[in-house]
């Protein structure tokens, strides 16, 4: 369901009661007739819905993380706020850029519209900016030729989905202005070639066993997910276009499961 949509629609649908009532059924309704419970409840509810639509499009939106593509930095569960100005002012609901504030950064955590289907949105890491070339290989990621600083930062046991006990190793990563841990499964290989797509540009990437080497074409992104051997991202899909931008991750706000990541900023 495209809330942002809906929000939209019922704006209009209170909105136009609201001027409806103020500007012509209030003046031809007697004085001792009660208001319509049908003009009533929308008139009540209009500036509600004009404050969420308002704070929701052009200030913050919540989300709630679904999967573990970006664990350690973000858990399932996690109800997190998306800065929606930073890269930008856009419309509501069609999302066209009015206003330029600034470009995403590498190591920013940005959520955008799936290219595959822009009703669903994504979260990832912005590993490369438009023109940067992006190289994976053996699971070590250079960025313009310059190897992304990477330390290793001990053995872990994780419980996967069907209850399955796998070894994983955590790293420490610095991108940009933003340091944060990424996880590797022991055995994955750094890519599954099998699942590759056909994307927009594709032929600006070259795959191997090894790994692979992509140019970020112009007005696109390039994004991975910290949990790097369960994260359906770029490697295997394509790029970001600019225009699916929806904003930048900045703070979990919320966790029923484990309260002391309140308030925690995003790196």
């Amino acid at each position: 369901m495209n809330f942002a949509l809906l929000l939209f629609l019922l704006l209009v649908l209170t909105g136009a009661v609201a001027a409806l009532e103020r500007f012509w059924l209030r003046k031809r309704r007697a004085p001792d007739v009660s208001v319509p419970w049908w003009i009533e409840y929308p008139v009540s509810f209009f500036p509600v819905i004009l404050i969420v639509f308002l704070l929701r499009s052009f200030l913050v939106e919540p989300f709630k993380i679904p999967s573990g593509s970006m664990l350690p930095t973000l858990l399932i569960g996690d109800f997190i706020l998306v800065n929606k100005y930073t890269y930008g002012i856009r419309l509501p609901v069609v999302n066209v850029k009015v206003l330029e504030v600034s470009q995403p950064q590498r190591g920013d955590v940005m959520v955008f519209r799936f290219p595959r289907n822009t009703s669903v949105d994504y979260i990832k890491r912005v590993i490369g900016v438009p023109g940067d070339v992006v190289e994976y290989k053996d699971k070590y990621l250079r960025v313009n030729g310059k190897p992304v600083p990477t330390r290793p930062d001990g053995a872990f046991y994780d419980i996967e989905p069907g209850l399955h006990m796998v070894q994983t190793q955590r790293f420490h990563e610095t991108l940009g202005s933003h340091t944060y841990y990424t996880r590797h499964r022991n055995g994955q290989p750094p890519i599954n070639l099998s699942d590759v797509e056909r994307f927009p540009y594709r032929d600006n990437c070259v795959y191997n066993d090894q790994g692979f080497t992509c140019k970020v074409p112009v007005g696109h992104y390039f994004m991975m997910g910290d949990n790097r051997d369960s994260s359906s991202d770029s490697r295997y899909w394509g790029f970001v276009p600019d225009r699916n931008i929806v904003g930048k991750a900045f703070m979990i706000w919320w966790n029923f499961d484990a309260l002391n990541r309140i308030g925690k900023f995003i790196e």
